[in-house]
């Protein structure tokens, strides 16, 4: 009897084994594949770096800080300003927009925009500083302010966005009345004297961020309505140019000035307002990846979440995303 209870066993020894097998192939596979969206809270405008103690950080519209080890699972981490050090630039708003990370000459520079909704002409661009990615920052002159709309000439000056091109520094702002191009100095916390907003794109849109590549330079930008939930039409596009400050153009050779460029990602049935993309990031094996915002069209009221999504590039070296539309999910990179 006991030698045949044994016998009749085995063959449940190796279901049960085959089951946990089972199991931690399957805990393996989805580990594996990444849905989105990347940040399932309202974290708008998202700007993107990896900070020299190894982390990858995210900071928002709204100051908030995000940080990550693997650019894939977020926690909020703070703000990026104690109570009392909050810009203060522009009457009565303290409260930042579409914040754009650099490192520079040993400090952690955030450009931000300071606005009310609609002061097209009282808004402007700020700049602070920090030894620490998690902040707190100290904004510049106290107040914050780099310039404003009426000081600089440009109408709704928002938006900004920082690069280092050839020894220089430029700044890169603007909305719909155009999008600019100014020479910074040196520390990249003032207007280099002298010089003057440059035209690089014509008056359909925001957002802007540029991506040097195999010589070109691609501008990517957002066209449409950014807050309006899920009736937000905002759609992220792209144009390319030899030089940074122009012409782009898009595939036809009809240029950026005149609002021609390629459609890059717009929304789908699941999501809608898919714009104000971050900083492109390489993955270990080259690939690229953009995070940008969106809204869920099931749970507009969540605000603008987080997306992160494959950018390709075709033969002719122009930049793509599959179906033009968010991913729900892919094989996970690893950075």
């Amino acid at each position: 009897m006991k030698h045949s209870l044994k016998k009749s066993l085995l063959p449940w020894h190796g279901l049960v084994l085959g089951l946990l097998l089972f199991s931690a192939w399957g805990s393996e596979t989805s580990a594996q594949v990444f849905k989105n969206p990347m940040i399932d809270e309202n974290a708008a405008d998202p700007t993107v770096m990896k900070a020299k103690n190894g982390y990858y950080y995210l900071y928002s519209t709204g100051a908030r800080i995000f940080r990550s080890k693997d650019m894939l699972q977020w926690n909020e981490v703070g703000n990026c300003f104690a109570e009392d050090g909050a810009p203060s630039f522009v009457p009565g708003v303290r409260r930042i927009w579409a914040p754009d990370i650099n490192y520079i000459k040993g400090q952690y520079v955030l450009y931000f925009a300071l606005s009310k909704w609609g002061g097209e002409d009282s808004c402007g661009v700020g700049v602070a500083t920090s030894k620490n990615p998690e902040g707190p920052f100290t904004c510049i002159n106290r107040t914050g302010k780099l310039f404003r709309s009426f000081e600089i000439g440009v109408r709704n000056s928002i938006d900004p966005f920082y690069i280092k091109d050839k020894g220089k520094n430029w700044l890169i702002w603007g909305s719909f009345s155009g999008i600019y191009a100014i020479e910074l100095t040196k520390d990249g916390l003032a207007v280099k004297p002298g010089s003057k907003p440059i035209p690089l794109a014509g008056k359909a849109y925001e957002g802007s961020y540029v991506y040097k590549r195999k010589g070109y330079y691609y501008f990517f930008g957002s066209i449409g309505t950014c807050c309006e939930g899920a009736k937000s039409t905002y759609t992220t596009v792209v144009a390319r140019s030899k030089n940074l400050l122009g012409p782009y153009v898009n595939k036809k050779g009809e240029t950026l000035l005149t609002n021609h460029h390629e459609v890059l990602i717009h929304g789908n049935s699941r999501w809608a307002g898919t714009g104000h993309n971050g900083e492109l990031i390489k993955d270990k094996k080259g690939n690229t990846w953009i995070p940008y915002h969106a809204y869920h069209r099931d749970d507009p009221k969540k605000g603008r979440i987080v997306l992160l999504d494959k950018v390709q590039w075709d033969q002719d070296g122009w930049p793509f995303v599959a179906g033009q539309e968010p991913a729900d999910a892919y094989t996970a990179p690893k950075f």
